[in-house]
């Protein structure tokens, strides 16, 4: 992705992304469960991802250990512009804490995004990069599962994430989707963002049911069309309106 495209992309909304994907035709791909654990950060980045397997004392016995574990594999793999994805079998199971995400500090990863929970909450507020994820817990990870696999297709939250997809969240939800989609989300996002100024303007100009225009109808693109050739509609709204 150039530098461009990269910078308009992040300045979306996770609800952009939805929207867009949603005129695209495809499912709703926001990761259930899954949260800024550090109000106001927001993350984007390729998935690098980390599977996560009940524990059964055979499959440990039969891992790779230390240095090779599935989990430190995927670390390795993190750096600028690349989120750790992890799966948990629970929400309040531990994928991680201070320790082990020092290493993804050090390569200064993108950030975090799991299903499950993160431990020491003090320490993670302090490597300052974005963590979405269920809750802090004080439980521990091993005895309840395992790191099994590394850039793998993941279920995250009820959501298929692949290795390479993109990844973007905000305080209302973090949310996937392919590279190939990025043309067309930036096109669609462009022209939503025009239209639903124009809608807010309008409906404060000549107060009504937002049901005239919203959901986009054709009531909605003909006036956006009528406007589009004056000009481009600009937003009257100030912050918390």
């Amino acid at each position: 992705m150039t530098s461009q495209l990269e910078k308009k992309i992040k300045s979306f909304s996770s609800q952009n992304i939805i929207d867009a994907m949603s005129v695209l035709g495809w499912d709703q791909t926001m990761i259930h469960g899954s949260r800024s654990l550090f109000k106001g950060k927001k993350i984007f980045g390729e998935a690098v991802t980390l599977r996560f397997v009940h524990f059964r004392k055979d499959l440990l016995e039969d891992l790779p250990k230390k240095h090779e574990s599935p989990e430190y594999k995927a670390f390795e793999l993190c750096g600028p512009g690349k989120i750790l994805v992890a799966s948990s079998v629970g929400p309040w199971e531990s994928i991680g804490g201070d320790i082990k995400f020092l290493r993804l500090f050090q390569k200064k990863a993108a950030g975090i995004v799991t299903d499950g929970s993160v431990r020491d909450s003090k320490a993670l507020e302090k490597y300052n990069f974005p963590i979405f994820a269920h809750s802090f817990t004080s439980k521990q990870g091993p005895g309840i599962m395992l790191p099994f696999s590394v850039n793998d297709n993941i279920n995250c939250g009820g959501i298929l994430v692949r290795p390479g997809d993109y990844i973007l969240g905000d305080d209302d939800g973090v949310v996937v989707f392919p590279k190939i989609l990025v043309n067309e989300i930036i096109t669609i996002t462009e022209e939503r963002e025009e239209i639903e100024i124009m809608v807010k303007n309008e409906l404060t100009k000549n107060p009504e049911s937002p049901g005239k225009y919203y959901p986009f109808n054709d009531d909605t693109y003909k006036l956006y069309e009528e406007l589009k050739k004056n000009q481009k509609p600009k937003n009257n709204f100030t912050a918390g309106e």
